[in-house]
């Protein structure tokens, strides 16, 4: 790691969200760049805000006012550098920086198109409705707002179809395990809808891609206020977690030129500026490109995979806000970089083992090598052996509560202290 000298000049990168994969891995990149980084967490004992890359940790609302005020209370506290680069790493967080700009300009640098286009983008009905418009290629989909608009989707839509949010809810992240939740059936659709409606008042119902989860292709890019792309980088998912509607658990870098030009396409005639991910799948019964969504104005958890293969996405968004050169390091070479999150990695490969289409030998063949991983590094220790002290409290209560239930005990008999 880069480590900055008392009187280094250069800004400070304030990371909103350290409590989530996706804020310590930018944390991590940014430091290691000699960048000093301050994170913002909604919980300071959560395993990610307990890196030690950073100078501090601020406990604060990852959004909403609360966010807003914290950044205001912080800004006389930063070095008298200019201003600090602002990233955020939520849709939340990113939709509370884009509405509340002017209040937090100048003290903070951040480049994001208008907000009716972060909120166009963020939104997955305009989303799609923008993309179709444009001949751009997305599944067929139904807006559901009540159970009429439920039983229409079950009418017209091929099964399977997937379900989720147009905006990702605190409400609809405390019901659902899964970013999006799959169904096979008219009447699994219209049973979901009946509970769903109720954690989210508008959900999008969209027919499933066919294909396995290693057909999922992702694009993450940087485009400068101009919207030119500064940065590109291409990879697909080969597991995820939760299987088939979750995040990544292991990815690998590609070369698909036809997906990339999708993305640049998109984010072009959406006149975007900033970070920005596109995830897009094949079909297997015709290669056929699908839009599955995007995510825009903030890393994600595979945006460290691109700083694995050689191309420096945060450095150049760091970069640009500030008005500081470019690293050099932004074309993508295709040096076969890998990205591993091992305890979801875990989980994945032991659903798929069971299901008899994952051998050991498959797995252990799959992770070879030495992919870039999620939360483990030997700097910086203690956020993995929280994670896996956590993931093993888990799983020693839920094999508890299987017990007790066997034996017709109340699992509240066996409930962690």
């Amino acid at each position: 790691m880069e480590h900055r000298a008392p009187n280094d000049p250069r800004p400070s990168a304030i990371v909103v969200g350290l409590d989530c994969i996706t804020g310590l891995q930018s944390a991590r990149i940014l430091a290691a760049r000699g960048v000093p980084v301050v994170g913002i967490a909604a919980n300071a004992g959560h395993f990610c805000a307990r890196t030690r890359v950073v100078e501090r940790v601020v406990e604060a609302p990852t959004s909403g006012p609360g966010l807003v005020d914290a950044l205001a209370r912080l800004a006389p506290e930063l070095r008298p550098s200019g201003a600090a680069f602002l990233l955020p790493c939520t849709d939340a967080a990113v939709l509370t920086v884009s509405a509340e700009r002017d209040r937090l300009d100048p003290a903070y640098r951040l480049v994001l198109p208008a907000h009716d286009v972060v909120e166009r983008l963020l939104d997955k009905v305009p989303f799609a409705e923008l993309a179709r418009v444009h001949g751009l290629p997305v599944p067929p989909s139904v807006t559901v707002g009540d159970m009429d608009d439920a039983g229409h989707a079950a009418e017209v839509l091929r099964f399977p179809v997937v379900v989720k949010p147009p905006v990702k809810s605190a409400a609809w992240l405390a019901a659902a395990r899964a970013k999006a939740i799959r169904v096979d059936d008219a009447a699994a659709l219209t049973a979901l809808a009946e509970r769903a409606l109720r954690w989210s008042p508008v959900l999008v119902a969209q027919s499933w891609i066919a294909g396995p989860e290693d057909r999922l292709i992702s694009f993450n890019g940087y485009f400068d206020r101009a919207g030119t792309a500064q940065a590109a980088f291409m990879a697909r998912k080969i597991r995820q977690w939760p299987p088939e509607t979750g995040t990544s658990s292991l990815g690998e870098e590609i070369r698909d030129d036809e997906a990339l030009d999708v993305a640049l396409r998109l984010f072009g005639i959406a006149g975007f500026h900033g970070l920005a991910y596109l995830e897009m799948k094949r079909d297997e019964r015709n290669g056929d490109l699908a839009i599955i969504e995007a995510n825009i104005g903030r890393p994600t958890g595979r945006s460290a995979i691109a700083e694995r293969g050689g191309v420096e996405l945060l450095l150049t968004a760091y970069s640009d806000a500030l008005g500081l050169p470019l690293p050099a390091a932004r074309q993508q070479t295709y040096r076969g970089a890998r990205w591993i999150y091992w305890r979801h990695d875990l989980q994945a490969a032991a659903v798929r083992i069971r299901r008899g289409d994952l051998s050991l030998g498959g797995w252990l063949r799959s992770v070879r090598g030495r992919p870039i991983e999620a939360v483990g590094s030997l700097r910086d220790p203690l956020p993995f052996l929280l994670d896996a002290a956590g993931a093993f409290r888990s799983a020693v209560h839920a094999g508890r509560r299987r017990v007790a239930r066997r034996k017709g005990r109340s699992p509240a008999a066996v409930a962690p202290r």
